[in-house]
């Protein structure tokens, strides 16, 4: 059987903008038959807490795509990096990248050291990943381990994903 023998066009829209998500769903043998970037304020309320935060976005992700898309069953996620109850931008400097990398250091996992901070800065992969990393990246290499799904963090959870389209 060819790689193109396995992959499935699957009746359903994925409201994303994220190559991540794409590229996972493709490494998993599964191509939407539409995708659809979500128009929504991705801003946090005040006091919102991480995991409420990430469904409201999926949500709203989701509901803004349907609007567009009433043909099939749409697709949203979203991934929040957060710190205890603080919720990590998406970061768009490098100032904003190195805040991230700082504050989750030496945290629950350690991330980089002050050097390797310095050196993934200059690579630039940081600027436009949600807390200011990409797992998938040069920023694997210093992850100790995961607890939970690789690909919930890289931006689509694909066992959770697969047993809904299943």
């Amino acid at each position: 059987m060819t790689a193109a023998a396995s992959i499935t066009v699957s009746p359903f829209t994925l409201a994303s903008a994220s190559p991540r998500r794409l590229a996972l769903l493709a490494q998993a043998g599964i191509v939407p038959a539409r995708v659809i970037a979500p128009d929504i304020d991705e801003r946090p309320r005040k006091s919102e807490l991480p995991r409420a935060y990430a469904l409201r976005l999926a949500l709203a992700k989701a509901g803004s795509v349907a609007e567009r898309a009433t043909e099939a069953p749409v697709l949203a996620a979203d991934t929040v990096v957060a710190c205890g109850r603080r919720i990590l931008p998406k970061a768009e400097t490098a100032e904003e990248v190195e805040r991230c990398l700082r504050l989750l250091s030496g945290r629950r996992h350690q991330v980089l050291t002050p050097t390797e901070i310095g050196d993934y800065l200059m690579s630039g992969e940081g600027i436009g990943k949600a807390g200011g990393y990409a797992i998938q990246g040069r920023a694997e290499a210093f992850v100790r381990f995961i607890n939970g799904s690789y690909s919930n963090v890289v931006g689509l959870p694909l066992y959770e994903t697969l047993s809904l389209l299943g």
